[in-house]
């Protein structure tokens, strides 16, 4: 289909320039404001000619005691559909107001103090319209649009509106939550319309889950008034429609396309006539694009559609529906996306016993396609199914159909379910979650007559020796108090100090040691294999009065579960003796890795500073206890097999100390990276992290240590080195012949500006974790740049 050039020129002039000399409208003037009373309704809005749309205050629909500056259908019956808002990541209390004013002409969004909120960067504006389009424009005196609605959207396009390159929609978070949510739909400049699912809070985007393939530049997205949304060349021929709903005409329907929570993009339509005979209707969905988003969309690294440990289908009103596994539930209900967690303890490679005390359930038309760690080929489904019922590194495996069986730790992502699946997934879950047992778990719990008389009374003699033990150990007043799993949390294995000192061999194979205790080789069956698999860390200096805040951090620190720290596994606290057990790192410490002769990759590094900042940010701001480390360095960096970092001993500075705030011989962290606090007597907080992380990233950055006395004196120290460099505009003085780093400069000053602003001695100047990780992933700038040390 052909569009003469002319008439597409005249169209899209008469959009940009004239639309409002085009469209029938009264004039807001200038000094015109909108506010909301004290009682949380709104006073007034500003209606097109025809009515059909309103630009005001809207209440919230879960609190309406907050408010969005919005554009809306402001006559449809029983329903409020929002078109357009610029404070979606902002709500408003009462007493907010919406100014044009009339010193400079602009549109003023103001809090109830006064503070303006929004201004789309208009001024000298001689009035302002409500179309009958939808579009909100800002206009000069000879009509001409400086600034409109239609050229800054939200989630939802409309008849005549145009998507230039380089504008983009973004979907809102959940059906009743505005904010910026997990989609977008991009015009990009090269001409191609591709949708990326992007990370929250930070805007990381993903791989684009769908794309029209057409580069062409400047093309634009039409929402033609026929009712077809066409991507269009710049010559006038139509590359792509991405929905259509000709056959209802806009002249007897409502038409709009959003971008929904769920990231599919969907054409509704609404009837007129329901709306003049004073009845009530509902959207009608025409069309909608992706396809199926549940085929589509796999993120690596991501969750998926669904977020983690979920699968993605589809309900009978063409709505993503995201469920849960059976013996799985929601991280919150009503933030679906969030995924789910398992209603029972995940299996421990510490039990001796693989599968004891779990099942398989079985789903068909279930896959996990991603994230893989093991493969098997030919195998059957019956052995598919035994295979990761007994591997406790196993949550779930898959079954293709045709021979190939698949392995998936936990969390599993990007789940789908459908008749375009020609498998079966199986999922492991506690024998305790009431589920009904697949055939091979039944046939797993025959047991003979005999073995039934053996067994009771094996658990018949163990249970009067446990009494008799527990009974002697209460009567004995010098014996020490014991923890147990009961208060620790089922997360959490109870050691006795013998079975440590067989798994360490009697800790005779040393890892390393520090002020805090010496670290072990453990082995789960030292017997059996010769391969590392704990590390067994040796506590000293503790004393049996603290055994209340042992108990307290050993059961945070247990409870925390992020693929950049170094898991807690168990522990021992008998008599005196204080042990933690932790998973093996088998590519040891970050300071072996990175201070060798041989310089490790830049993308390796980056990925390694990144994963460290993510971990820090876990304890920091998502852990339900903060956790603060107080020794981040390179020594307590592991590596795992695949070389992601792993921080290690969080929170040990808790175990260790009951008083923070001593800043004498009771310092905790290590010279070169404590944080100058440490030095006053100042409350410690998560800043000292920060410090300490700003510093490490220099050494990654460089790949040196930060105190090197060997070295001449301006660069014996690394951080005051690198703030004369980077004052001087002389990085690349820093990289030492580093080519694949100085091929990123970009990437390196960013880093390089941020751990600057890491080691700022007033710790608030420091940025929080949060905020590390935005600057680093480039979601936000770095402004202004950091003041010298």
């Amino acid at each position: 289909m052909e569009y003469p050039s002319f008439f597409l020129l005249l169209l899209l002039t008469i959009i940009a320039f004239i639309a409002v000399a085009g469209q029938p409208h009264n004039n807001i003037t200038l000094s015109s404001y909108l506010t909301t009373d004290t009682a949380g309704v709104t006073d007034l809005s500003w209606l097109s000619p025809s009515g059909n749309f309103a630009f005001g205050f809207l209440p919230l629909p879960t609190n309406t005691s907050l408010f969005l500056l919005a554009i809306w259908f402001a006559n449809l019956p029983n329903t409020t559909t929002l078109i357009w808002t610029p404070n979606r990541h902002r709500p408003l209390p009462p007493k907010s107001s919406v100014f044009l004013t009339s010193d400079d002409g602009q549109l003023s969004l103001r809090d109830p103090t006064g503070t303006e909120v929004w201004n789309p960067g208009a001024p000298e504006a001689s009035y302002a319209a409500m179309l009958d389009t939808g579009d909100f424009v800002l206009a000069a005196s000879d009509g001409s649009v400086l600034w409109n609605s239609f050229s800054d959207p939200t989630d939802t396009i409309l008849p005549t509106q145009t998507l230039s390159p380089g504008t983009e929609i973004v979907a809102k978070l959940s059906d009743d939550d505005f904010s910026n949510g997990r989609f977008k739909l991009r015009m990009q400049s090269d001409g191609n319309l591709v949708f990326y699912q992007i990370a929250i809070p930070t805007g990381y985007q993903y791989s684009p889950y769908w794309a029209a393939n057409f580069l062409v530049p400047n093309s634009r997205l039409v929402f033609n008034a026929s009712g077809s949304i066409d991507l269009i060349s710049p010559s006038g021929s139509v590359l792509s429609t991405l929905t259509s709903a000709t056959t209802k005409s806009s002249s007897d329907y409502y038409h709009r396309g959003t971008l929904d929570y769920d990231g599919v993009f969907r054409h509704y339509v609404y009837p007129k006539k329901t709306v003049v005979a004073g009845g009530a209707a509902e959207w009608l969905l025409m069309d909608f694009s992706p396809i199926d988003i549940c085929q589509n969309l796999i993120t690596t690294p991501g969750s998926g559609a669904c977020g983690f440990n979920s699968y993605c289908s589809y309900d009978t009103k063409q709505m993503v529906a995201c469920q849960c596994p059976v013996g799985y539930s929601w991280v919150d209900p009503n933030r679906t996306y969030m995924g789910c967690k398992p209603n029972f303890t995940m299996p421990s490679c510490i039990s001796r016993v693989p599968g004891e005390g779990f099942q398989m359930v079985r789903i068909e038309k279930l896959d996990f396609p991603t994230e893989n760690y093991d493969q098997f080929n030919p195998m059957n489904e019956t052995d598919c199914e035994q295979q990761c019922l007994d591997d406790c590194l196993c949550a779930a495996s898959v079954y293709d159909g045709v021979g190939n069986c698949y392995k998936k730790k936990f969390p599993f992502s990007n789940g789908r379910k459908g008749n375009y699946v020609s498998g079966v997934a199986f999922i492991k879950v506690s024998n305790n979650n009431n589920l009904p047992s697949s055939p091979l778990s039944k046939k797993r719990t025959w047991i003979l007559p005999d073995s039934i008389v053996l067994v009771s009374s094996v658990v018949l003699n163990f249970i009067i020796v446990s009494v008799t033990l527990i009974y002697f150990h209460v009567s004995k007043r010098k014996q020490k108090h014991q923890l147990n799993d009961n208060v620790l949390g089922p997360n959490l294995k109870a050691f006795t100090y013998k079975e440590l000192q067989e798994a360490t061999k009697g800790f005779s194979e040393e890892l390393g040691r520090g002020a805090c205790g010496t670290v072990y080789t453990g082995y789960l069956c030292p017997e059996l294999t010769g391969t590392p698999n704990l590390a067994v860390k040796q506590l000293r200096d503790f004393h049996p009065d603290i055994d209340k805040e042992f108990t307290n951090e050993v059961k945070s620190i247990g409870e925390t579960q992020h693929k950049n720290l170094v898991r807690l596994l168990g522990y021992c606290n008998q008599d005196t003796k204080r042990l933690l057990v932790y998973e093996y790192m088998s590519k040891g410490s970050l300071a072996s890795y990175l201070f060798s002769k041989i310089r490790p990759p830049w993308k390796q590094r980056v990925e390694i500073m990144l994963g460290i900042a993510r971990g820090l940010r876990y304890l920091h701001e998502e852990c339900t206890t903060q956790i603060i480390h107080c020794d981040i360095k390179p020594q307590n960096v592991l590596l795992d097999e695949n070389f992601n970092p792993r921080v290690s001993d969080f929170g040990l500075a808790k175990l260790l100390k009951t008083d923070q705030t001593r800043t004498n011989t009771g310092i905790r962290g290590t010279k070169g990276y404590v944080a100058p606090e440490w030095f006053r007597n100042s409350v410690i907080s998560a800043k000292v992290d920060v410090y300490s992380f700003g510093v490490m990233v220099m050494e990654i950055l460089f790949c040196r240590r930060n105190v090197e006395n060997e070295m001449e004196e301006e660069k014996a120290l690394l951080t005051f080195w690198v703030s004369d460099c980077y004052n001087d505009g002389r990085i690349d003085a820093l990289l030492e012949g580093d080519e694949e780093a100085m091929a990123d400069m970009g990437r390196v000053e960013r880093f390089l500006m941020v751990a600057l602003w890491c080691v700022q001695e007033e710790p608030a100047l420091r940025p929080t974790m949060g905020q590390v990780m935005q600057m680093l992933e480039g979601a936000v700038a770095i402004n202004p740049v950091p003041p010298s040390l």
